[in-house]
Order: structure tokens, then C-alpha cells, then sequence
């Protein structure tokens, strides 16, 4: 288990970073952040979510944590690797919670070595943003994936794995970051193309006034950061393009079903689709 004697810095105090802030305070660690906004120090200090926290990155602050938390855009977590990777102590430990992993994992492993990077990826959120928006229980239930390459050793993976556990998480899966990229590409990143979708491809303003739950539920996330899931789609382009192929197939292949008066196709889909859905209300 991780000991409560470690410090914790979060960098980005965010959603994710304050959820991940206000959870382990909750636990009894010592935790510090670091973020952009004063406001969110501020608010985080009023709230119990951090001990400490500062605006300004320097070595004398950073110096001081055994396990660093990276909750940044992956553009902004390579730069400050980049600018202020040298501060971080030489023992210290460093995951992140990046929605992409082939893209930065390489770059930072490299730069910050002798420091290790474990990367990681909690399957969690909400379609609201902000320290204010942060929960203590936010990643009760949900699934966390750890993507290690050979440059990670064992001690490191059992740290990440534990925080995981101190979270309360239900699922820690390890994946590659190939592997990880290729399932983020499928279960997060295409079903929000999808929503995007269905709440573009119907101009009315009118629709709440008749809609149902199906509609919804599907586009609960289309209420989106156009920010930072711009930069998650273009970063693992390749992966998420070739989810959207599979995606178009079958539903062009429901498409032409519903053309032809196909009913066998349709109720087959339909057959394997409730099949498959119910995997997940286990």
C-alpha cells in the first residue's frame, strides 16, 4: 500500500487533479498543487482538497514530493516536462492521468529519466470542468488503466496500482500504450464523435421540447471541452479514424438492412447488440 507519509503533488487542478487532490487529502496525505488559476488555490485551500498549493513552479516546491500527478492537456504536461522536468526529485515517482499515450509517453519517459513516468489513464469524468466542479468519490467504480512500457519496472506499477486501490477504483487494467490508445479510440473518443454527431447533423432548437431518455443518454456527452478533445482526437488520429471505419460498416450495414426490409439482419444486430449490453450491467 502507499503510505500515507508520501507526498503528493498534483499539477493541473482540474477536474481530474482536484478529484485526485480531494480524495487522497481524504486518505490522510499531504497534498500540494500546482495549477494556472489562483482562484482554484484558493478555492482548493477553502475546501480541504490541498494543504498547499502555488501558482509559480519552483524547484524548492517541487523538490519536496514523492509521487508527482500530472492532470494537464498533453501538449501543456510536454512543455512543463520540457521547462521544468529538472526540478523534480530525483526519487520521486511520476504518473499522469493523459487521455492519449503514444504520443508523450516516449518523450517524457526520456526526458525526465532517471525520474521514472508510469503513465496512467482513469476512465472517469464529467461534463463539467474545474476544481469546483472536483469529487473525493468521483473515481469510486470506475476503471483505471496503467500503460507501462519496458522502461517501468515492477515497483513502479505495484505504486500506481495502489493508488489505485486508495482511490477505490473497481477495475486496474495494464495495457500498452498501443493497446490503450486503440481502446480509448473505440470506448471514449468515438462515442463522442457520435454524439457530436446527432447534436450536429439536426438544427432545432426545439428538440429538448420532445425528446426521450435514449436521446438523452446518448448525447450526455456531447457537452464537451472543444479544447481538449480536439487535441486528444488529433493526437491519436490514426486509432480513433480506424474506429470510426468499423462504427460506419455496421451502420451502414444496419442502413441497408432497413433499406431492404432485411428483418433477419436487423433483428440479429439488434440480438447481439442486447447480448453485449448486458456485459456491462454486471
Amino acid at each position: 500500500m502507499l503510505s500515507t507519509n508520501k507526498k503528493i503533488l498534483i499539477v493541473g487542478l482540474g477536474l481530474i487533479g482536484g478529484s485526485y487532490a480531494a480524495a487522497l487529502t481524504a486518505k490522510g496525505f499531504e497534498v500540494g498543487a500546482i495549477t494556472k488559476d489562483e482562484e482554484s488555490i484558493t478555492y482548493a485551500l477553502a475546501h480541504n482538497i490541498i494543504k498547499h498549493g502555488t501558482t509559480v513552479v519552483t524547484k524548492s516546491y517541487v523538490n519536496q514530493f514523492d509521487l508527482i500527478v500530472f492532470a494537464l492537456y498533453p501538449h501543456i504536461f510536454v512543455e512543463w516536462i520540457n521547462q521544468y522536468g529538472h526540478f523534480i526529485n530525483k526519487k520521486a515517482l511520476v504518473t499522469d492521468v493523459t487521455g492519449v499515450k503514444q504520443a508523450i509517453v516516449e518523450q517524457i519517459q526520456d526526458k525526465l529519466a532517471p525520474v521514472e513516468f508510469i503513465p496512467a489513464h482513469p476512465m472517469a469524468g464529467r461534463e463539467v470542468y474545474g476544481v469546483y466542479n472536483s469529487s473525493k468519490d468521483l473515481f469510486v467504480g470506475a476503471n483505471l488503466i496503467i500503460t507501462p512500457t519496458n522502461k517501468n519496472t515492477q515497483e513502479a506499477i505495484d505504486t500506481i496500482k495502489s493508488l489505485g486501490e486508495l482511490l477505490e477504483f473497481k477495475n486496474i487494467a495494464i495495457l500498452s500504450p498501443k493497446e490503450h490508445d486503440e481502446m480509448i479510440g473505440f470506448l471514449s473518443q468515438l462515442t463522442h464523435c457520435i454524439a457530436i454527431a446527432l447534436m450536429t447533423c439536426k438544427k432545432s432548437h426545439h428538440l429538448v421540447e420532445y425528446t426521450g431518455d435514449s436521446f438523452r443518454d446518448l448525447t450526455r456527452i456531447a457537452k464537451i471541452n472543444e479544447e481538449m478533445w480536439t487535441e486528444l482526437f488529433l493526437l491519436n488520429k490514426e486509432e480513433l479514424l480506424a474506429q470510426m471505419d468499423l462504427f460506419l460498416q455496421s451502420f451502414t450495414k444496419l442502413q441497408k438492412a432497413i433499406a431492404s426490409d432485411d428483418v433477419s439482419t436487423i433483428k440479429e444486430m439488434m440480438k447481439i447488440s442486447t447480448i453485449r449490453r448486458t456485459y456491462f450491467d454486471k
